[in-house]
């Protein structure tokens, strides 16, 4: 998943939305906040209404739709978001678990699983279909586990939040090191800053649990040249801190993709626009 992705500068702009049922005097504005302050509830309009109908989870949750480059769900990334109100235990799970078994998984867990077979990782595995088979199961179980322990089972018993709010201010350096910082801080569900236990602890027993229970353990396997070509036991401590290591940094790679995201898909989107010609006309 390593992507690339480019820095942008944001330029934020805050509208007041109008009210034909207010009085007609002016009320004083809020000053701005570097996050937005919670607002009062306002009545659902109808275009709300209809989402929340549809099922749409930004309606209803707190989360979103978003999809990194149009394909991987990043339905936990908040852009331009201040406190929301904290997911519960259900909605914590079941979003994940709609970006878990998302289809684009599938095949993603289909390519991985076809370049370990190719480097013969886990040689215990064999080759062939039921090789290629095995290292499919491993490799979706053990995005399922780290997906869940990380996001949904550890955020619930701590109650912490699992969203990732996007910065969108400052550079490069700034915005890269925030991201990266989210990796060891987060927010609780009352919104205050606390030590992300679910991101490494998470990811730690996520580690553990696919290492000590399905991955291969030592066996003999035949070759063309010798039959009997001792094989190893994956289930090792060392084993268990290299998937941890490479987890943890997989995670922060996508989480710096995350906070730069929305620039790039607003550059895609206006390059489109130009390109086709749908660059709507200023009204006379």
């Amino acid at each position: 998943m390593v992507l690339a992705f480019t820095s942008l500068s944001l330029a934020q702009q805050t509208a007041t939305p109008s009210n034909p049922n207010s009085s007609a005097q002016s009320q004083p504005q809020a000053p701005a906040q570097d996050q937005a302050a919670p607002t009062a509830q306002q009545p659902p309009t109808d275009k709300d209404k209809k989402a929340q109908k549809a099922g749409d989870p930004s309606k209803t949750s707190g989360t979103s739709n978003d999809r990194l480059f149009y394909t991987l769900p990043n339905f936990l990334s908040i852009e331009n978001a201040g406190q929301l109100p904290p997911l519960t235990t259900k909605q914590k799970y079941a979003v994940v678990a709609r970006g878990t078994f998302d289809y684009i998984q599938f095949p993603w867990w289909g390519l991985l699983a076809g370049i370990n077979q190719a480097d013969n990782s886990e040689a215990a595995y064999g080759q062939g279909a039921v090789g290629y088979a095995k290292r499919y199961g491993t490799t979706a179980a053990d995005s399922i586990i780290e997906n869940f322990m990380t996001a949904a089972v550890l955020p619930s018993l701590l109650h912490q939040d699992p969203r990732f709010y996007q910065s969108g201010k400052g550079g490069f350096g700034r915005r890269t090191g925030y991201a990266v910082s989210r990796i060891f801080v987060t927010r609780t569900d009352s919104g205050h800053p606390q030590f992300n236990y679910s991101e490494i602890f998470g990811s730690a027993l996520g580690a553990a649990i696919s290492t000590y229970s399905y991955h291969p353990k030592s066996t003999y396997i035949s070759t063309p040249t010798n039959p009997h070509v001792f094989v190893p036991s994956d289930r090792t401590l060392l084993n268990t801190a290299n998937v941890w290591g490479t987890q943890v940094g997989l995670d922060t790679v996508t989480i710096v993709v995350k906070e730069f995201w929305p620039d790039i898909h607003r550059k895609l989107s206006h390059k489109h626009k130009v390109e086709t010609g749908s660059t709507p006309t200023a009204v006379q």
